[in-house]
């Protein structure tokens, strides 16, 4: 009887030791790297959602329908990760793209003809430097694996989509960003890092158009 006594008695104090153990796991948030992150390449997935139905919509040229379709499908399919990650960490996501995403939309809504495909491309460039900049951030400073793991499942879609826009862009005459020999563009190029805008030149003249991208925000190397 006593047995049975001291063998409730250690059940209840294993209890009591795991119950902490589990709160605390439990409370462990996602830093800021990775929250960052997750509601960034939400916001452009919902951007490029709605630029990819534009292109197949008001397209000129037969390759932007073509990537516009591609782009959707595909960032479709990220974002279902990406909701998915954020849901498990308790990460809320932001409902619309960020500002200066609505603004290249509402650009693309009033253009029309040769001047959508230019913008198109030409934003769509932008928005894509700074995507792959952004996650080959979050693959080496983030620290919660489930978001880097998405990361590094992403990059290769982005890149293969950024080397498709270049093609496309070559073909319509449109400048491209200067790129390393990796492929990728160069940081001293003349795209800036994400959390900037970029200068395109606007079919008929040179006007400032913000980046698709441009409030990705990735914290500092200094930041944990």
């Amino acid at each position: 009887m006593l047995g049975i006594k001291r063998l409730g008695l250690l059940a209840a104090l294993v209890l009591v030791g795991i119950a902490p153990a589990a709160a605390a796991q439990a409370a462990v948030q996602p830093s800021q790297q990775d929250t960052q992150y997750l509601q960034a390449v939400h916001q452009v997935n919902l951007f490029e959602i709605t630029a990819g139905d534009l292109a197949q919509q008001k397209g000129q040229n037969q390759g932007v329908k073509d990537l516009g379709a591609r782009f959707k499908t595909d960032h479709t399919q990220l974002d279902q990760t990406v909701q998915q990650t954020a849901s498990q960490l308790g990460v809320e996501l932001p409902s619309e793209p960020t500002a200066d995403q609505q603004s290249v939309i509402d650009q693309l809504n009033n253009a029309s003809g040769e001047e959508f495909d230019r913008l198109w491309v030409t934003s769509e460039l932008a928005g894509h430097v700074q995507a792959i900049q952004a996650t080959q951030t979050e693959i080496s400073q983030g620290s919660e694996q489930s978001v880097v793991q998405l990361a590094q499942t992403a990059l290769p879609t982005l890149q293969a989509h950024y080397d498709a826009l270049v093609q496309l862009a070559e073909q319509l005459g449109i400048p491209v960003p200067q790129a390393s020999a990796s492929g990728t563009p160069s940081p001293g190029g003349t795209t800036p890092a994400p959390g900037g805008t970029t200068e395109t030149p606007a079919p008929g003249g040179t006007t400032e158009s913000p980046a698709p991208g441009g409030t990705f925000e990735t914290p500092a190397p200094t930041q944990s």
